[in-house]
């Protein structure tokens, strides 16, 4: 079965190169990457090419179009189309993974299943002190550090942590009663099942958008599995210049109304069409 990892970046080089050093560390690496870029100028260019040339083990992709604004969906679902992978793991570039953040996916992975992770949010502070050698050393996913820099805010992001055993997390991830929703940056599902239902819908801009995805999977018979404490990312800092709380609470609508139609394909995703 071969995998790749799809990671959607927008103007955050810096965040991108960290990300993809946690990439380069897997225990099981991926068949390839692809940078699905919404638009970044050349410094995200150079900073792909470079992570190309150093780990010629991994096959790397860029995956681009011009910037119309926030178009995350449209990048997404070209880099699906294209894609020859069986299954897809999604990333953004601004999370830092766990060397077994891969494998951990594929275990548990099969094809009536899609799962999602979490995250534990660093602050402005903290991310500015990240640097390559602490993610490829793994000390920036170490809990004193996490504590030391203010990421280890409640008794749920400590379990994110890892402090048992991986069966008793395993055990946690089964019956935590957080509800199932695709998360965009941290999650994966087989290919045939996003193609089952036209992948993501590119009139759906920052809100959830990446939830709306989540729920006509589940409408296809395509469930969702939590992988919330063994599988958690490190998210990095970052402004949201793009944020409009008109079209947030559209897209909660619009989630709501696909769990109540119980409709399964988008008209506006990979395939421009009514099913």
């Amino acid at each position: 079965m071969r995998t790749e990892v799809i990671v959607s970046t927008y103007q955050n080089p810096r965040s991108l190169q960290l990300c993809l050093a946690s990439v380069a560390r897997q225990d099981v690496l991926p068949g390839g990457i692809a940078i699905a870029d919404d638009g970044s100028g050349p410094e995200t260019a150079a900073v792909v090419r470079a992570f190309a040339a150093a780990h010629p083990e991994l096959p790397v992709r860029h995956v681009w179009h011009e910037d119309r604004g926030f178009e995350k969906n449209a990048i997404l679902n070209r880099a699906i189309a294209t894609s020859d992978a069986d299954f897809l793991l999604f990333l953004d570039g601004d999370v830092l993974i766990r060397p077994d953040f891969v494998a951990r996916h594929l275990e548990i992975a099969r094809p009536d299943r899609w799962s999602s992770g979490s995250l534990i949010r660093l602050d402005a502070a903290a991310t500015a002190e990240v640097t390559e050698p602490l993610v490829v050393s793994g000390a920036v996913f170490d809990p004193g550090w996490l504590r030391s820099h203010r990421a280890i805010d409640r008794f749920g992001t400590w379990l994110k942590t890892r402090p048992f055993p991986r069966p008793a997390l395993a055990m946690f991830d089964r019956l935590t009663p957080v509800q199932r929703a695709w998360g965009g940056s941290n999650a994966s599902a087989f290919r045939a099942a996003l193609l089952a239902v036209n992948g993501f819908d590119e009139s759906m801009k920052y809100g959830g958008e990446d939830k709306e995805l989540g729920v006509r999977l589940a409408n296809a018979g395509i469930r969702g599995q939590h992988t919330r404490y063994l599988a958690s990312v490190l998210h990095l800092d970052h402004g949201r210049g793009y944020v409009d709380p008109a079209t947030v609470r559209a897209n909660r609508e619009r989630v709501r109304a696909a769990r109540r139609s119980g409709v399964s394909w988008t008209a506006d995703g990979i395939e421009k069409r009514a099913h």
